[in-house]
């Protein structure tokens, strides 16, 4: 994750040189955002999770190197300081929002890949050629033995193979990344047209994905709760897009 904040800061710096903006405020923008995601992407995990991990040990919130964030989280918190922060430094929100998601892509793949690493977000089991098995004591594992009934014995070494998800939305995430760091040099002026396709791209991504995870999640009716937040998006998204037309329109003469 640490990884992903600073490339992500690197490719938004080279965003800026390529359009001739000034990257010099930057650095302290992405240390909030940092700081948000994190406490935000904890906070949305802890609050889904309470009653099965935290309940009964409460101090091991603070735990993060256990894992357990929950990316919407942090986007939404990130979302608030971006917020604070255009009205604080007067500038236009999608000018700023616009150069952050067009990277925030690149952390998420190289966070995602953190995941795999854990052992967490891991998807459904599977018996196709993709399938990965984790090592014990990881989430998958764990899941499987305290499942009723046990789809494993205490004593197996690795998990039951699952699709390897986190993998999926990395190499997505990169794929999105790539689309939009392409298309910013030339529609950057166009506000708010970057954050709609960040917006948009993002939320068909995890509404998919979602139907191939294993690890439980909080429902909201048929759907979980990353799918619901993802039809919000789709419908911002949308938004975005249409803000970013109607200024164009505006602007041509």
């Amino acid at each position: 994750m640490a990884l992903g904040f600073l490339l992500g800061w690197l490719a938004a710096v080279r965003l800026c040189k390529r359009t001739g903006q000034n990257a010099d405020a930057l650095s302290s923008l992405l240390t909030w955002l940092m700081l948000a995601a994190v406490v935000g992407a904890r906070t949305a995990y802890v609050l889904e999770h309470w009653s099965t991990e935290f309940a009964r040990q409460p101090f091991s919130v603070l735990r993060v190197d256990q894992g357990g964030l929950m990316f919407y989280g942090g986007l939404i918190a990130a979302a608030f300081v971006l917020v604070v922060y255009t009205r604080v430094y007067r500038q236009h929100l999608f000018q700023v929002t616009d150069l952050v998601l067009a990277v925030v892509p690149l952390g998420h793949a190289l966070g995602r890949i953190g995941c795999f690493m854990h052992g967490c977000c891991y998807g459904k089991i599977t018996d196709s050629w993709i399938g990965v098995c984790f090592p014990r004591e990881s989430p998958a594992w764990w899941e499987q033995v305290s499942a009723i009934p046990p789809l494993l014995e205490r004593t197996a070494l690795k998990s039951l193979p699952v699709i390897p998800t986190q993998l999926i939305e990395a190499a997505a995430n990169a794929l999105l990344f790539a689309l939009l760091a392409t298309l910013y040099p030339s529609r950057h002026r166009s506000r708010g047209f970057i954050t709609g396709c960040y917006l948009i791209g993002y939320a068909l991504l995890r509404f998919t994905i979602e139907y191939l995870r294993g690890d439980p999640r909080m429902a909201v009716g048929p759907l979980s709760i990353s799918q619901t937040i993802s039809i919000g998006l789709l419908g911002l998204g949308l938004f975005c897009l249409a803000y970013a037309k109607r200024q164009q329109t505006t602007q041509t003469p």
